[in-house]
């Protein structure tokens, strides 16, 4: 009885408070939106005229994913305002898509041809029943001719054919339309979610001094929106310089469509505390008292680099497109596309995926698979949560900002390359697209080229045959702090190819930023087993067991490439085992790891053979494993 007590008592509250005041609709559009990696500020305009005395000014139809703790209020004039307030309609849901019935008729449509196609199918099966029946010709006591038998076998080749090419056509288009009612009921399922949910409401009460016309503007943060750093990575080849362009994938589930609004993209996060934490004691104690709190999910295969899968529905097992998939502390994720799936290029530090999505619960998910398919669950929280917010705002101005001088005393779109502007503040960059874009809010994915430079590299090959043998190009790049970049996915292009994805890491620590550009077909590298000194023999109480390696480098190129070349040989950690290398090739052998690094310069069609040769002695008794 409490929670209904108290919900009464606000409504009489509210009631009371609002019976002075005449009620005015304040009607505002998104002019701007700031996003941030995962939350936007919403920036709306409007104007309202203001009659003398106490006026209630409404702003309706908001996203329901609205923070009422961010509401800003700016405006100049001659008035007073009295409180700010939030609150969540659930008369009036958010308009409904027109797209919703034109999608519930096209359902309808296929679902009507689907079943005619499966009746014609149940008439085709009766023609050829029929077609057997009178396969027995003239009876079992009378004559066939040849020229009767000739006649009929023609009959039913033309009549069987006919039949079964029939049915072929119709199945295939009973799939086919079958996979397409699937997909629009999946996009069905998606829109109607969003729209069960209530809009919101803000409330301005003021006190006018005088009638007038009052320009508002009025700021809040949302949900369910945000981007991702993207990168298009081309190297046209080794002498050139590589080109850079930073793109943001954006989307937005909150419930309302933007159009033609100014984007902005930032890397701050409004939700982020600024409060500087404390350092505690750290008490120890012997290793029975002491607890130590471990991963739930232990640790990731390190072999994992690309993660790929579908999202479902719990509860009905439906594809779920619009999905949020994001590298748990990193800024690199994706958007699930109109079938569910999502792929995704991972960091070295990668182990779990985040799953979210407006409506179903959230999930963690470790990464010990390349494939990972996730059925999320639905989560009635989230509403009630958003439902308990605006009651706990209705009839009172805590947590609400009035700025200004009157608040004193009164499926994967792609965008070309467009003009921008990057302000940088002290602990944040933010990029300002100077043309407006229209962003629907359905979850689809829309790729915004943010800015593009032309950067200086060095490249250089790195192969390491005992594991791969392949040759991998790294650029490096100095001075790499000035074009303020974020860990992402980055597409690679090199000499006018499309040659896969990597990580850019913009994480680390270092002067130089290494972006990997993938393998390069066209140097070819083979290691092989040197036979001839490939043998084992003994010593008096030892064994001595001998290995060799040819590693051969051929450069397919038309231009001289610097590449350097990794390889080992073991290292004892046992005083009964020595190892000896006997040839290297002038490499460089680090004694304490084992690793061996030869530095080349190949010129285009030469080809270079590194020797690689040791020894191992220990106690023939014992057993060792060798290559």
């Amino acid at each position: 009885m409490k929670p209904i007590l108290l919900s009464i008592l606000l409504i009489i509250s509210g009631s009371t408070f609002s019976q002075n005041f005449k009620e005015k609709e304040l009607k505002t559009e998104v002019a701007e939106v700031t996003l941030f990696l995962n939350s936007a500020q919403i920036f709306e305009k409007g104007s309202a005229t203001l009659n003398q005395g106490k006026v209630l000014l409404r702003i309706k139809n908001l996203s329901p994913f609205l923070d009422p703790k961010s509401i800003q209020v700016k405006a100049e004039g001659d008035f007073t305002i009295l409180s700010v307030n939030h609150k969540l309609n659930f008369l009036k849901e958010l308009k409904k898509d027109d797209k919703i019935d034109s999608l519930n008729k096209i359902v309808e449509s296929l679902i009507a041809n689907i079943t005619e196609s499966k009746a014609m199918l149940e008439v085709l099966i009766e023609k050829q029943s029929l077609l057997d029946l009178n396969k027995k010709l003239g009876g079992e006591n009378s004559g066939t001719t040849v020229t009767q038998l000739k006649l009929a076998l023609d009959f039913y080749d033309v009549e069987f054919s006919k039949i079964k090419q029939e049915e072929i056509r119709i199945n295939r288009s009973i799939v086919l339309k079958s996979e397409q009612k699937k997909k629009i009921e999946s996009q069905l399922k998606e829109i109607q979610a969003q729209k069960t949910l209530p809009s919101s409401e803000i409330e301005i009460r003021l006190n006018a001094d005088s009638q007038e016309t009052v320009r508002f503007s009025v700021s809040y943060l949302v949900s369910n929106a945000g981007w991702y750093p993207k990168y298009d990575v081309r190297v046209k080849n080794v002498k050139s310089p590589l080109d850079l362009t930073y793109k943001a994938e954006v989307y937005q589930n909150t419930g309302v469509d933007w159009k033609n609004v100014r984007l902005r993209f930032s890397n701050g996060d409004p939700r982020q505390s600024g409060v500087i934490p404390e350092l505690m004691p750290w008490n120890l104690n012997y290793a029975q008292y002491t607890f130590v709190q471990k991963s739930a999910y232990g640790v990731a295969l390190t072999n994992v680099r690309e993660v790929f899968g579908t999202v479902l529905s719990e509860e009905d097992g439906s594809v779920l497109p619009g999905v949020n998939v994001v590298v748990k502390g990193t800024t690199i994720g994706t958007v699930t596309d109109a079938n569910g799936q999502y792929q995704l290029t991972l960091p070295n530090e990668a182990s779990v995926l985040v799953f979210s999505f407006i409506g179903l619960t959230s999930h963690e998910e470790p990464i010990i698979k390349p494939e990972m398919n996730v059925a999320l669950a639905s989560d009635a929280t989230q509403l009630s949560e958003v439902v308990v917010t605006g009651y706990g705002l209705s009839g009172a101005t805590a947590g609400v900002q009035i700025r200004g001088i009157s608040s004193l005393n009164y499926k994967e779109k792609t965008s070309r390359i467009i003009p921008t502007t990057m302000i940088e503040n002290q602990t944040t960059v933010e990029i300002s697209i100077d043309t407006p874009y229209s962003i629907k809010s359905n979850g689809d994915k829309l790729t915004v080229d943010l800015k593009k430079y032309p950067i200086d590299a060095t490249y250089q090959y790195y192969t390491i045959p005992k594991l791969d043998k392949d040759a991998f190009l790294i650029a490096q790049v100095v001075n790499w702090d000035q074009y303020n970049l974020l860990q992402g996915e980055a597409n690679l292009y090199f000499e006018d190819a499309y040659i896969g994805r990597t990580i850019l890491d913009a994480k680390a620590l270092k002067d130089t930023l290494t972006i990997s550009l993938g393998r390069d077909k066209n140097i070819v590298i083979g290691r092989i087993k040197n036979e001839q000194f490939t043998k084992r023999r003994t010593l008096g109480g030892n064994a001595i067991e001998s290995r060799g390696f040819i590693t051969s480098i051929r450069n397919k190129k038309s231009l001289p490439i610097n590449i350097k070349i990794f390889d080992q040989i073991p290292v004892s950690v046992n005083s009964d085992i020595s190892v000896n290398a006997l040839e290297i090739s002038k490499g460089q052998l680090d004694e304490k790891t084992g690793k061996i690094f030869w530095d080349l310069e190949i010129n285009p069609q030469q080809q270079k053979d590194l020797q690689l040769q040791y020894e191992v002695k220990y106690p023939k008794r014992e057993k060792i494993i060798l290559e």
